[in-house]
């Protein structure tokens, strides 16, 4: 394969602005996302009736698809050339779409036989996860590579995308089930009385998704230009190419294991947390007290403490710091039983946690995939970005559809009551997360990327690879 000539912006610094204008991006996906793995299965069981061993197969099986689509994505984003650049233009191609269908997905006609509801379920969530969502989150998570190659800016760059997330997730656990009860009436007991309801409040998250989307595609810039290479410009690395690139490269690799651990352990907690709450603690009105101060610290530490960490430490240090906390937060979780201030105390470390890990892994995956360029000559820069919409999309589908398989085997959706059914909650809710906890901070011990990077982006700055660099070994 022939040397591919880069113009490379490895000094790019970037100002506040942009900064949080790409961050809205994801504030925006998260309007849906959220819906999607904190409210899909209760309204899938408790208001259209599917069953909890049904609904969580319907979001297994989809993954199939799913990772398919992220490929498919990967590559188109890799091929692309557009004034706006590879990534931008997709964000707004996709977002009505996806707003359109997410709408739909929440709105299962009642008249229709079980067999038809299931049919239908499976249909929408594929159209949202599968198809547009796809279609948004690879471009999306790609520009972020392609705005800087400064490791520092791409740490921050990443560190604004999970805060804004993260006031997304905050904002869709307190209004979305608020109005639904609203609509449906008013009060807790109204929650699954009715379908209009849960079809109001998808609309709402899906306007804002909308309209939110059209911030990063105005204000963000792409700065490292990518050579698709070919004469006509609109080639790149074949398929085979890319995939071997990716898959030898071990700290994508370890990336995208971390991504999956970590959405397949929020998707089992933040998914049983309503009925944790409910059913566990005894005490429904206390979720949105107790789901909000994870989202807060979260925000808060994001914020605050880790710009300064992964100034200081680096971001694997950092986000090896935030999932040891998280570990320790689901222990004390277990101990605190019934106790609602044990709980915030617990909740509250479980969002510094979170804040440490999920401000870092985004541009723990930008500098992987700079590194498997550097180690191959190949730029697959889409398709190693599919990972993270790939892998965020399996960890939390397989997660969510895990969280249906452990609620059926304690028959919670025959009798939520009952010893069996509390049972399977405190291992949705705590010891399931716990173990991914732990292999996650597993990955993260392994990715020592930090101690090479600048000699990389230095031998990339002035057109060389692993095969001309001077540092072959590293």
């Amino acid at each position: 394969m022939s040397k591919r000539e880069l113009n490379l912006a490895p000094d790019a610094k970037l100002n506040m602005l942009e900064r949080i204008a790409y961050g809205f991006g994801d504030f925006g996906g998260n309007l849906i996302y959220t819906a999607i793995s904190s409210f899909l299965l209760v309204y899938y069981v408790s208001v259209v009736g599917i069953s909890a061993a049904t609904a969580g197969s319907i979001l297994a099986i989809s993954r199939i698809f799913d990772g398919v689509s992220d490929l498919i994505m990967g590559r188109i984003v890799d091929r692309s050339n557009s004034k706006r650049g590879k990534a931008l233009p997709w964000l707004i191609r996709m977002s009505i779409p996806m707003g359109i269908c997410a709408v739909l997905m929440f709105t299962i006609p009642g008249g229709m036989s079980m067999t038809a509801k299931v049919v239908y379920a499976f249909i929408t969530y594929n159209l949202v996860s599968t198809v547009f969502y796809t279609g948004y989150n690879v471009p999306y998570a790609t520009l972020q590579g392609l705005m800087t190659l400064d490791s520092y800016e791409r740490g921050l760059l990443g560190n604004f995308r999970m805060m804004l997330a993260t006031a997304g997730t905050l904002l869709v656990n307190n209004v979305f089930t608020l109005i639904a009860q609203t609509v449906n009436g008013g009060g807790e007991e109204m929650l699954y009385a009715a379908q209009k309801g849960w079809t109001v409040a998808a609309v709402v998250m899906a306007i804002g998704f909308v309209l939110v989307s059209f911030i990063p595609f105005t204000l963000c810039k792409e700065r490292v230009k990518q050579d698709n290479g070919g004469e006509d410009g609109n080639q790149g690395p074949s398929l085979g190419e890319s995939l071997k690139s990716l898959i030898s490269n071990k700290y994508w690799v370890l990336v995208v294991i971390f991504l999956f651990v970590l959405y397949f352990m929020m998707s089992t907690m933040f998914g049983s947390q309503f009925y944790y709450v409910q059913y566990r603690v005894g005490n429904a009105g206390a979720f949105g007290s107790i789901s909000s101060i994870v989202q807060i610290f979260q925000i808060g530490l994001m914020l605050l403490v880790a710009p300064i960490l992964m100034k200081k430490i680096g971001k694997r240090n950092t986000g090896l710091i935030g999932m040891i906390v998280a570990g320790i937060a689901y222990v004390l979780t277990a101990a605190a039983g019934t106790n609602i201030p044990f709980l915030l105390v617990a909740n509250a470390l479980k969002g510094a946690g979170f804040g440490l890990g999920a401000a870092t892994m985004w541009g723990l995956l930008q500098d992987a995939i700079t590194y498997g360029q550097w180690k191959t000559n190949v730029q697959a820069i889409g398709m190693g970005n599919a990972a993270s919409s790939f892998t965020m999309k399996i960890g939390s589908g397989i997660g969510t559809a895990a969280l249906g398989w452990i609620l059926a085997a304690g028959a919670f959706d025959v009798d939520p009551t009952t010893a069996a059914a509390a049972s399977a909650l405190s291992w949705s809710y705590i010891w399931v997360p716990l173990i991914t906890t732990v292999l996650g901070c597993i990955c993260l011990i392994l990715f020592d990327l930090d101690k090479k990077y600048d000699i990389i982006v230095k031998d990339l700055d002035e057109g060389k690879w692993k095969g001309t660099s001077d540092h072959p070994e590293l």
